[in-house]
């Protein structure tokens, strides 16, 4: 019996269509899977500063099921280390820092050491390291003064860069700024040949300007430099006093840069000029402090600006790198930068341009009533999006956690002004709120590229800020106490009491540590703590016998201000306001993790963050922390956070803000994770060092996984 093709036609016709469907799917996802980037090669994800992951094998179904894969414990840490550090993982080695800033490579699968190297073994180390930089054989990381470049594969330096392997930070200055504090706690970023560089600098009255670098990756040569405090003929010389670029420090980018690759524009955030708190040597608006830079990578000329804060007398630092995403903007496709704020605030501009996306408009704010201070006459704020914390201290505002709550917190700030977030410096005492660690902080926020969310935790913390004299006298006895304002006390504070869970206090110092050992921590520094190499001899004996001395004198206030310094105040001390129990002194929520649609401008979804055990226990409900170390976004819908002092990593549902997983750390993780995929596994790994907020410092590193399918 003969068969007509044409009989069967149509159910051939249905198989060719329905085949097609199923090799486009199966195209579809190897291309998925293909493009899915499986390394965590660059400082918070990549160039763009995304904080995100387009693995998704980990993801809101399955999450609840992440077990711990491996612990890695570095053994070097002291009672103050911190782990700040956000690991890079490229071809299964994860390479981080120690507490001690050791860099180690380790096994990512299975957290074993592979090598280590050491910038101290010589001599003492200090500070924190945030991450690596890698490109192509080697790592590029920065330690004290130096940038060091070591071999990726055997963690050896390469003497070919600079000398003998490192380059010190301190030179290719117009300056001698050998006395000078200079160092880098971020990473730089790779551009070509270069690796462009930002800088840490004092705060003080004396400090090294903040210029942008950018070195030969192979040879350590500096190739080019962009003055943050202008020259003579440079875009904004004339908002300083004419003089200002030989002896004015600060406008520095500490907390990283992003670039957009394909234009070869980078994005550089700036900090406040020094010192922080008066600008009588600094009078105009002070560009290129508080600002968001468009650099030409290549060559380092300026494309465009804007300035966040005039004339900075608030510390109100750009705290974090700015992010690359695509956003839907007035029916357009827009290639936009975002940067957040310590004041709670997001910034949003054409990333080509520097056009605003939402208006931005310059509002009065009050005058400085100190003696040479000429504040800014406005200030801008964005209209969109909303602040992503409250922006005003009043007595509404005062925490009433604890019976006595109120009544602590009041009294502590009966001669203070307070009321606006632009309130001046004073020598009553000024509420700074938002305060000093953000808003936003270094950890920085996460977005999906391409759907125009950003998430960013947020700390809701007050500060206590009072302006002092400096005195105008010529005794010798005094020696020890200028020096002591000078140097000590924006940290150990005016009464040598310190901060809680921050600084030390120095009272009677004697019964613990001796002047030799002071003085050897004086000169070398220890963990969160510069060493100070450039004091003088004389001031060194008298600032020892300032500390060891009881003598009531030395340690009065004075209120004779010495007109001939053109700042003539300093402050007592770095200060949370904080109740009579301890806790913050506005009411919760004191941090929050949010969730903020930049296509609309609009906050999609914000939760209380992080949680006091003991609280909760008296039955008080959740009431937020401080946090430090910012989120990581996936494909797979979630967000990764540590940061709080609870001690917990957490996954959330990025759409909602609904917790679907926590893990409790053995130290709390004031870090941002990492995410990464080896041999088809993916995995989430965690820093966990402890040493702010409270918390006991730890060494530990730590890394999730799903568990395997037989």
């Amino acid at each position: 019996m003969k068969h007509s093709y044409n009989q069967y036609l149509p159910s051939i016709i249905i198989h060719v269509i329905i085949s097609s469907i199923l090799l486009i799917s199966c195209e579809s996802t190897i291309y998925e899977v293909k493009n899915q980037i499986t390394d965590w090669n660059t400082y918070h994800g990549d160039a763009t500063a995304s904080h995100y992951s387009s693995l998704d094998q980990i993801n809101k179904q399955n999450v609840d099921q992440l077990e711990l894969a491996w612990t890695y414990h570095s053994g070097d840490y002291d009672e103050r280390s911190q782990i700040q550090n956000n690991p890079i993982i490229i071809d299964g080695i994860l390479y981080t820092t120690s507490p001690l800033l050791r860099v180690i490579a380790l096994d990512a699968a299975s957290g074993e050491e592979i090598w280590s190297f050491d910038p101290f073994s010589e001599s003492t180390g200090s500070g924190v390291n945030r991450g690596l930089t890698y490109h192509e054989d080697r790592l590029l990381f920065t330690a004290g003064e130096w940038l060091y470049a070591i071999n990726a594969e055997t963690g050896q330096l390469i003497s070919s860069f600079g000398d003998g392997g490192r380059v010190s930070l301190k030179e290719g200055f117009d300056r001698d700024l050998s006395d000078l504090e200079v160092i880098a706690t971020s990473p730089g970023i790779i551009y070509d040949d270069l690796l462009i560089l930002g800088s840490r600098v004092s705060e003080g009255k004396v400090a090294a300007p903040g210029h942008i670098r950018a070195f030969d990756v192979k040879t350590g040569e500096q190739k080019w430099i962009f003055h943050t405090i202008p020259h003579p003929g440079e875009f904004g010389y004339e908002t300083w006093p004419k003089e200002a670029y030989q002896t004015i420090g600060g406008a520095n980018a500490w907390a990283g840069l992003s670039l957009d690759q394909a234009l070869g524009i980078l994005y550089v955030p700036t900090g406040s000029p020094s010192f922080d708190f008066h600008g009588g040597n600094r009078h105009g608006d002070n560009l290129f402090g508080n600002s968001l830079i468009a650099l030409n990578a290549k060559n380092g000329e300026r494309i465009w600006h804007f300035q966040t804060i005039h004339h900075d007398l608030w510390d109100r630092d750009l705290p974090a790198q700015a992010n690359l995403l695509n956003v839907n903007h007035e029916g357009k496709r827009i290639d936009a930068v975002a940067q957040v704020t310590k004041h709670g605030l997001i910034f949003l501009f054409d990333r080509k341009t520097g056009e605003p996306l939402f208006d931005i408009e310059e509002r009065p704010v009050p005058a400085s009533a100190l003696i040479n201070e000429r504040t800014a006459e406005t200030q801008p704020y964005p209209v969109k999006p909303p602040a992503f914390s409250r922006q005003t201290f009043s007595e509404e505002l005062i925490s009433e956690v604890l019976p006595n709550s109120k009544a602590s917190v009041l009294e502590k700030i009966k001669e203070a002004n307070y009321g606006h977030k632009f309130e001046p410096p004073s020598t009553e005492g000024t509420v700074i709120y938002p305060g000093f660690d953000g808003g936003a902080d270094w950890g920085g926020a996460a977005v999906d590229p391409d759907s125009g969310m950003l998430y960013i935790n947020a700390s809701e913390m007050a500060w206590l800020h009072t302006i002092v004299p400096l005195e105008q006298n010529t005794e010798i006895d005094a020696l020890g106490r200028t020096t002591y304002m000078q140097y000590c006390m924006a940290c150990h504070g005016a009464d040598l009491s310190g901060q809680q869970h921050v600084f030390p206090s120095l009272v009677n110092l004697g019964e613990r540590v001796s002047p030799s050992e002071s003085l050897e921590l004086i000169k070398n520094g220890k963990g969160r703590m510069p060493g100070f190499q450039q004091i003088p001899d004389n001031e060194l004996t008298a600032l020892l016998d300032f500390i060891y001395e009881d003598k009531p004198s030395n340690r009065s206030k004075s209120s004779q201000v010495n007109t001939d310094d053109p700042i003539p105040y300093t402050f007592t001390g770095y200060r949370k306001l904080l109740d009579a129990n301890g806790y913050p002194a506005v009411k919760p929520p004191w941090g929050t993790l949010n969730a903020i649609d930049l296509n609309k401008g609009e906050i999609k979804w914000q939760i209380t963050f992080g949680i006091y055990p003991e609280l909760m226990a008296q039955g008080i409900p959740p009431t937020g922390s401080e946090s430090y170390g910012g989120p990581v976004s996936t494909a797979g819908g979630l967000l990764f956070i540590a940061g709080t002092p609870d001690k917990l990593f957490k996954a959330y549902d990025k759409h909602s803000g609904e917790l679907l997983w926590q893990f409790e750390l053995p130290f709390a993780g004031y870090a941002t994770p990492a995410t990464y995929m080896i041999d088809g596994k993916q995995y989430v790994v965690i820093a966990a060092g402890g040493g702010k907020l409270g918390s006991e410092s730890g060494d530990a590193y730590l890394a999730f996984t799903l568990p395997s399918v037989n």
